[in-house]
């Protein structure tokens, strides 16, 4: 939805806005006066969120709910093991799907026969070492048995990409490690080199400490590539009952909830991570902070917009060349 028109007006916009940001500053000042266990311990309530949401929207938009957070528990790997994968001489194997996926069979053919498939395997046991000794016992009952490149999302362009296909006691019980290069934070220029000498680990590390629930095979790696370049990486699960709300389906009382709730969501991972008592304080009681954001994003928003437009135009007229629903 990028750039496209949210059917918003600016009024609305800005009311949205308002409604997150202002959630994060009463949050915030909420969590200053809490002792750090129960920041800690502090849990969004769901149910009550969905909830409020379905009491303001109609019955259609309360059936989309319904659908997404029924999705989001249906996303695990024995779903994307269908989608991904299929039997190739025998054996399951992820399938070629340019330019989104391509196996490494597909990529590398000669150096698999030199030993490549090996290095990966050493890779995984590597990254094994960075997990929790519990949930290294559970990953020792996976074998690896394939490895693809997978393009990645707009956030992260630039930067490889891997998913790695494991089993446990037999086909039926799969595994699915997505391996993301992590690269230094486009903050240490400004806030200094950070603590962390390998950035998967940093990236790991900031995930822990500000979810509430974290993917329980977070790790990190560093390899050395075919280029003989060293590059850190981080490991998760593919799909672990990840829930994205479909927002262009929000009306804008939805879409204030939404806002609110992703307001908290942020303040919560704020008080985790910083001094939430110094940060509480800055945003102060009034809506000073709250209005100086909402400017900024509903300008934003405008040139986004006016940015995809332009867009538009110089496919259509062929300055450029775009592959569309890829």
């Amino acid at each position: 939805m990028a750039g496209r028109d949210s059917g918003f007006s600016a009024k609305q916009r800005r009311q949205v806005v308002l409604a997150a940001v202002g959630n994060y500053r009463r949050a915030m000042r909420n969590f200053a006066g809490m002792s750090n266990l129960d920041v800690w311990y502090a849990r969004a309530d769901v149910s009550a969120v969905r909830a409020r949401v379905e009491a303001q929207v109609g019955a259609r938009r309360r059936k989309l709910l319904a659908k997404g957070m029924a999705k989001a528990q249906g996303r695990t790997s024995v779903q994307e093991l269908g989608k991904l994968t299929g039997v190739v001489d025998g054996r399951p194997r992820i399938l070629a799907d340019p330019p989104l996926i391509v196996p490494l069979a597909n990529l590398l053919p000669e150096q698999l026969e030199g030993g490549a498939e090996t290095t990966l395997a050493v890779l995984v046991s590597r990254y094994e070492r960075t997990l929790e000794y519990s949930r290294q016992m559970l990953l020792r009952q996976y074998q690896l048995a394939d490895i693809a490149r997978k393009v990645v999302g707009v956030g992260s362009v630039g930067t490889r990409c891997w998913i790695a296909l494991m089993f446990g006691r037999d086909d039926s019980d799969p595994l699915f490690l997505q391996v993301k290069e992590a690269q230094p934070s486009v903050l240490s220029n400004f806030a200094g080199a950070s603590t962390f000498t390998n950035q998967g680990e940093r990236v790991v590390a900031g995930q822990r400490l500000m979810q509430a629930a974290s993917d329980i095979f977070l790790g990190w790696q560093r390899v050395t590539g075919l280029d003989n370049k060293a590059r850190d990486f981080y490991f998760r699960q593919l799909r672990d009952w990840k829930l994205s709300i479909e927002i262009s389906e929000l009306a804008p009382p939805g879409m204030r909830i939404y806002g609110e709730m992703c307001g908290w969501t942020l303040a919560r991972a704020h008080a985790r991570s910083g001094d939430r008592i110094a940060i509480g304080a800055y945003l102060g009681g009034k809506d000073v902070f709250d209005q100086a954001i909402a400017d900024f994003a509903v300008a934003y928003a405008e040139q986004n917009e006016a940015d995809y437009k332009e867009l538009k135009a110089a496919r259509k007229d062929g300055r450029i060349i775009a592959e569309t629903d890829v």
